[in-house]
């Protein structure tokens, strides 16, 4: 399941939070991973959160090869998440169409509007900028921020919901692919029913895990 151009460090699961609820893989379980995972996150430098997020951008560059014809969704970063807007307005600049998701409510699938550098912006849920207008557009790929995610490529979010709806219902199916650092790994995210897990998950240059 692991694709490396040079071998990868094994993954440390030394932030894994104990919970007695670990047993029976419940949400209280998952709140806790996402407290400790974020807070970790966080406390990484933002000098190497920025390596990280170079190399994530190297090798989504090399896997999707941005232009025309491709319409790519990501985010915009917050609480320590990657930062992968220089990317996109590289990608932008060669002819894909860039978008960015919008939440029109809680337990509603996402929406995608167009961005491109210095497109007006507007403040959404969680105070996220999101493009203020433009048509929706429909991605043919679809990355995700993680929070958290394991070896079957299962990612751990917000705890919203947003992305497995989303990716449930998008016609034609929408390519996954999922970032962040490699300290969000977990040996399992005890997947419910309603995951939908990545196809791909990128957290370095030598740490590309692909679902089979």
């Amino acid at each position: 399941m692991t694709d490396t151009p040079e071998p990868a460090s094994p993954p440390c699961y030394a932030q894994e939070v104990a919970h007695p609820e670990t047993a029976v893989e419940g949400p209280l379980w998952r709140k806790a991973q996402r407290a400790a995972l974020i807070a970790a996150r966080m406390a990484v430098p933002a000098a190497e959160r920025a390596q990280v997020a170079e190399a994530v951008a190297e090798v989504l560059e090399a896997e999707l090869a941005p232009g025309p014809g491709l319409v790519v969704s990501l985010y915009w970063p917050f609480r320590g998440e990657l930062d992968l807007r220089p990317w996109m307005a590289r990608a932008q600049a060669r002819g894909a169409v860039v978008a960015l998701p919008v939440v029109e409510a809680m337990g509603r699938p996402l929406r995608f509007r167009p961005w491109w550098p210095g497109c007006a912006m507007e403040r959404g849920v969680w105070n996220i900028p999101q493009p203020a207008t433009g048509t929706e557009v429909v991605p043919d790929v679809v990355i995700a921020p993680l929070v958290g995610f394991d070896p079957d490529c299962y990612r751990l979010g917000y705890g919203g919901g947003f992305f497995d709806r989303t990716l449930a219902g998008l016609v034609p199916r929408a390519r996954a692919i999922g970032v962040g650092l490699p300290l969000a790994a977990l040996r399992t995210i005890h997947p419910q029913g309603w995951d939908v897990p990545m196809d791909m998950i990128v957290t370095g240059r030598a740490r590309v895990m692909r679902r089979v």
